[in-house]
């Protein structure tokens, strides 16, 4: 049915208040719409996956890369160091260690 009215549509004159060639250069808004309806459906689904990316720490702002690796380091040091598998004094010195080469890099 669609098919059968797009045909009629075409194949009718074009003879409105505007003038005949109206309508020739018109068809170019249909596409033109698509594409910005598409861009904008995947720039906002970009956004939202770096947000949630960025929340679970997995890419940091300054680009695609593993985030924070020092800090993370460092939490699981504390997690070690609670849990009892290390005791204080390794925990001290393995965390001078992790310190001392982010202050370094």
């Amino acid at each position: 049915m669609l098919s059968s009215l797009a045909t009629a549509v075409a194949s009718a004159p074009c003879v409105v208040a505007y003038g005949p060639h109206f309508f020739v250069w018109w068809w170019i808004f249909i596409p033109i719409f698509w594409i910005l309806v598409f861009v904008l459906i995947f720039a906002f689904a970009g956004r939202r996956w770096r947000r949630a990316a960025v929340e679970r720490g997995g890419y940091g702002p300054g680009g695609w890369g593993p985030r924070g690796g020092t800090r993370s380091a460092e939490s699981t040091l504390a997690q070690r160091y609670a849990n009892g598998d290390i005791d204080e004094q390794e925990y001290r010195a393995r965390l001078e260690v992790l310190r001392a080469n982010r202050d370094g890099s």
